[in-house]
């Protein structure tokens, strides 16, 4: 499966942990929203979308089933992050 467009959605307001959220499309034939970019204690990272349970947990409502996978996502969504960051707006990226 390859990544063949993300779109980056960035977020403005200030002290905020959230710092954009990403649409990813896969082999031009399917999208995951959602993805949110947050900037955590050990730098950014990404979440997949998620729903809150009755109980008061976050699931993942979509997610990646092996670590290359997860990997590739994550390196190509914070690169995508990286370049919507310097363009000053919503960017997107082709491989």
């Amino acid at each position: 499966m390859k990544i063949t467009d993300i779109k980056i959605r960035l977020v403005t307001k200030e002290n905020d942990r959230l710092k954009a959220v990403a649409s990813v499309v896969f082999d031009e034939c399917f999208v995951l929203h959602d993805i949110k970019i947050i900037d955590g204690k050990l730098g950014l990272f990404i979440a997949m979308p998620s729903r809150k349970t009755p109980d008061g947990e976050y699931k993942d409502i979509a997610h990646p089933l092996n670590t290359e996978t997860r990997d590739t996502i994550n390196r190509e969504v914070l690169a995508a992050y990286d370049k919507a960051l310097k363009e000053g707006s919503d960017a997107s990226s082709a491989e």
